[in-house]
């Protein structure tokens, strides 16, 4: 059963961030994301998701959010989400509680985090299908479990154990077979989309860029109307020339001022990993 779910936050980079980290559980299953308190609202009483990632103390006032959107919602609804507190403080913690909210976590968010978060829920709901698609020996709790003992216990990062995605392009009963990693970006061309792989070679689907974005989570990110690109393939970023570099290769790709919030998390991430700047 998948979980559906909102982020309600009115800073576009901690809703891409929190995104990021969210799309590496195959259960969660993104719907939209909202920036102030009316469309936080209108979307979750139109797609009713399980679970709601809200920040409740805002740098943007005017957005409106806070806990009493959990008030509001009780006026439509019957179930309400399980509701996630996303924020940079711990004042409102006790507050946050009297609402009976699923968990409060702190920015930025960890993957390890939101494991605990995802074994609370389940062992609150008590539903052993809840996160699981078919079995109901319910196969995601040990490998959820495993993941935070290997953390906790050896200090190893969590995506060294996870699996590569593999796509598969299908056409006319071709399946052909495709490792996300060797992806080094998305191109369109109209209805269809030319993917750029590591050796040089390319593939087009026939689905449409924003069919791309949709499925795909990080380090693939939309740069541009035209691009979407696997951020471990950027050996450059010239924000003056509003282009990207691809590592060994004489390809630059685009980015508009659109996605330049994109780009700028691109900058962000790779600040923040294993960096030094000379």
């Amino acid at each position: 059963m998948n979980l559906p779910y909102i982020i309600i936050d009115d800073d576009q980079e901690s809703v891409l961030k929190t995104k990021a980290i969210a799309d590496g559980f195959s259960k969660l299953v993104f719907v939209a994301s909202a920036n102030n308190y009316t469309e936080g609202l209108n979307l979750v009483l139109e797609h009713t998701p399980k679970l709601i990632f809200l920040e409740i103390d805002p740098s943007d006032k005017n957005s409106n959010l806070s806990l009493t959107l959990i008030n509001e919602l009780h006026r439509y609804l019957k179930v309400i989400p399980k509701i996630i507190i996303t924020t940079n403080k711990k004042d409102l913690a006790f507050e946050a509680i009297q609402y009976e909210v699923a968990d409060y976590m702190l920015k930025p968010i960890k993957k390890i985090d939101l494991i605990k978060t995802i074994l609370k829920l389940e062992k609150a709901i008590g539903e052993e299908e809840v996160f699981m698609s078919h079995n109901p020996v319910l196969e995601e709790e040990p490998k959820l479990i495993s993941e935070l003992k290997q953390h906790q216990i050896v200090g190893q990062p969590i995506s060294n154990v996870e699996q590569h995605l593999i796509l598969c392009i299908k056409s006319y009963g071709d399946y052909r077979y495709i490792d996300a990693k060797d992806i080094c970006y998305f191109q369109a061309d109209n209805n269809s989309t030319d993917i750029h792989l590591n050796n040089g070679e390319m593939i087009t689907a026939f689905k449409t860029l924003k069919h791309f974005e949709g499925i795909l989570s990080y380090p693939f990110i939309r740069i541009h109307n035209s691009y979407i690109v696997n951020r471990n393939y950027i050996s450059r970023i010239h924000t003056g020339n509003a282009v990207c570099y691809i590592k060994n290769s004489t390809i630059k790709l685009p980015f508009s001022k659109s996605y330049k919030t994109n780009v700028d998390l691109i900058i962000s991430e790779f600040a923040n990993g294993n960096y030094l700047e000379i």
